[in-house]
């Protein structure tokens, strides 16, 4: 089955509601291929390696979570940029990318992902004055910190970064996937026991020591990748599109 181009971008735009986002980059379709949609690559990253597979693949158009033109970045279409932008038009296929809606949505996004990935029960948001990303919650049962890592280890498929603030059991947490170590501030705020993001910054372990919550980066990939898996999944069932998740595997 196939569906015209600008059916997949509305239909994905409206159910991730991207008007409602202030984001960092374009959401949505970012490079034009041909008119029609049959096979779709679904990955975290829209790099070189992952365009080279979807040509392999003969995809129509790939779906990630980080695409291109954020804000700040040069302009040009030159280096790495150019190269990527030039084999997506060469093969004729689509880009879509879909930044912090994919991040947020309260069924396919990579905050929710992760708790059912993991386990965790959702009680809400993390929104508030300082920081507006990400939920809270508990585990089923308390934890030591090496059981909660042990946890992240086998669940995502490589070790976090544990970064002590107490000794105590843990039991309610926060988390915020990617590149979000400053939320560490907002779960302090909450009273949680544990936050868990992406990616550490050099004052991460400062603050968890001072703030008396533990900190873990478990990986800006391996955090996200739950969200554009699922929604691949539901176009793959609500359009009939033939989808495929390639997975690049990224300590980072």
């Amino acid at each position: 089955m196939s569906i015209a181009l600008t059916q997949l971008v509305q239909q994905i735009n409206a159910w991730l509601d991207i008007e409602q986002f202030k984001d960092y980059c374009p959401n949505g379709l970012q490079v034009e291929g041909r008119a029609t949609v049959r096979r779709v690559v679904t990955g975290v990253t829209a790099s070189q390696a992952l365009i080279d597979q979807a040509i392999a693949t003969q995809a129509d158009a790939i779906l990630v979570h980080h695409g291109y033109f954020w804000k700040g970045e040069p302009a040009p279409l030159t280096g790495y940029k150019g190269r990527r932008i030039k084999s997506l038009m060469q093969a004729d296929i689509s880009l879509l990318a879909y930044h912090l809606p994919l991040d947020e949505h309260p069924l396919w996004g990579n905050n929710q992902q992760l708790a059912i990935k993991m386990g965790w029960q959702v009680q809400g948001s993390m929104a508030g004055e300082s920081w507006q990303y990400g939920l809270h919650g508990c585990l089923p049962k308390p934890l030591s910190a090496g059981q909660f890592a042990d946890a992240l280890t086998q669940r995502l498929g490589q070790p976090p970064l544990h970064l002590a603030g107490h000794q105590r059991p843990l039991k309610r947490i926060a988390w915020c996937t990617g590149a979000a170590h400053g939320g560490l501030l907002r779960a302090a705020e909450l009273g949680v026991d544990a936050y868990v993001t992406g990616e550490a910054s050099e004052q991460s372990l400062h603050l968890a020591r001072e703030l008396g919550v533990d900190f873990f980066a478990a990986g800006h990939h391996a955090t996200e990748r739950g969200g554009v898996q699922t929604l691949g999944q539901e176009i793959a069932q609500k359009m009939g599109l033939d989808v495929e998740f390639i997975d690049l595997p990224n300590p980072v």
